[in-house]
């Protein structure tokens, strides 16, 4: 199984606006040309592209080409179960969406303190536990967003896991909120398999600032600076596959290229890539992703990643006169509400992976955009 992983969380669209107005042929030609290089595993979930990425997998690897020749991961959306039966629904229902059969990797999505509460509330380890059992499902573990004091809890409380899926990435490694490094550490303490996502951070580390591109061309100049950011996760002792949202068959080949006999960065090359961390995290305001986990079931449908996004180009403008951001703000409050429409109810913040505090940066981008 070579060690990337293409993730179905932001694929090609006709629309930038409509996650769901998908680029199929694009799409079929990308799954066609990672599968001729030898690569398996895809990834999904229940929410993805409003919840159609389940759907378009089926479409465009399932009916076209062989199940034995690739691997899916899914994912249990926790934060969406209500009752037990919920489970069972959505299991189900994600079995005939994908047409896939059975799941060589299943997921506790997403589990945090709340979600996990939910997980040992409504028995979830014990049901997927019971679809692996029935062969509907290989391999079980979670992904995780939270604290590593958390994670050593739960893999201590279920052994079972036999695999984590989590964030890392050169920029988050010792960030105090996501604890990438201390959160890699428990799961090697507890001899869990590892899968990397976000290891480009949402396509943060695709375009760094002018003086972290001279410190990585510098060293590599043929390669590209999204490159650094997957291999330095695929690096790591114990990683066995670096999920990628690829979103152009520009990508997927680029990334390809590199992963297809893949070599370990050295020490001194892990190093340049704390350096570029540091450089970012001068420049940067919010360390969104756009995982757009905050959006579902926003009262005010308030556009949160897509402000962040512009807020975060603002800063870095050098030529402060006039900048195009104040004209994308406006074109996406004709159908979202504004940054100033937020009510404070915090529940965008319970779901932010990045641990956020997007109710106080709504208020900035309110200030940046509104005045």
């Amino acid at each position: 199984m070579k060690q990337l992983g293409f993730g179905f969380m932001r694929l090609p669209l006709l629309d930038s606006g409509d996650q769901t107005s998908f680029d199929k042929e694009q799409l079929c030609r990308m799954v066609d040309a990672f599968l001729e290089q030898g690569f398996t595993y895809f990834d999904t979930a229940y929410m993805y592209h409003n919840g159609e990425s389940e759907t378009v997998l089926k479409e465009v690897l399932v009916d076209r080409h062989p199940r034995e020749g690739y691997l899916i991961a899914d994912k249990l959306p926790t934060m969406q179960l209500k009752e037990e039966a919920d489970m069972e629904r959505i299991f189900n229902d994600q079995l005939a969406k994908t047409g896939a059969g059975y799941f060589d990797y299943y997921l506790l999505h997403c589990l945090n303190r709340a979600n996990y509460d939910i997980s040992q509330k409504l028995g979830a380890f014990d049901f997927v536990m019971e679809k692996k059992q029935a062969g509907l499902v290989r391999k079980i573990g979670f992904s995780y967003h939270d604290n590593a004091q958390l994670l050593d809890e739960i893999l201590t409380a279920h052994p079972e896991v036999e695999f984590v899926q989590l964030q890392i990435n050169y920029l988050d490694w010792e960030n105090k909120g996501v604890q990438s490094r201390k959160c890699y550490e428990v799961a090697r303490a507890h001899g869990k398999e590892i899968l990397v996502m976000e290891p480009v951070k949402g396509g943060t580390l695709a375009t760094v600032p002018p003086a972290a591109e001279k410190l990585l061309k510098s060293r590599e100049p043929s390669l590209s600076i999204p490159s650094w950011a997957i291999r330095y996760a695929a690096s790591l002792e114990g990683v066995s596959m670096v999920l990628s949202g690829m979103s152009n068959m520009e990508q997927l080949m680029d990334n390809t290229a590199y992963m297809r006999d893949f070599q370990p960065l050295t020490s001194e090359e892990m190093h340049i890539c704390l350096q570029v961390a540091d450089i970012i995290n001068e420049k940067i305001a919010v360390p969104c992703t756009a995982c757009r986990y905050c959006v579902e079931g926003c009262p005010m449908q308030i556009a949160i990643p897509d402000y962040f996004t512009l807020y975060n180009a603002e800063l870095q403008e050098i030529k402060k006169n006039f900048t195009v951001q104040g004209t994308y703000y406006d074109n996406l409050i004709m159908e979202h509400g504004k940054a100033s429409d937020c009510i404070g109810c915090g529940q965008c913040e319970e779901h932010c992976p990045q641990h956020i505090a997007i109710i106080e940066m709504l208020r900035k981008v309110a200030q940046a955009f509104e005045a």
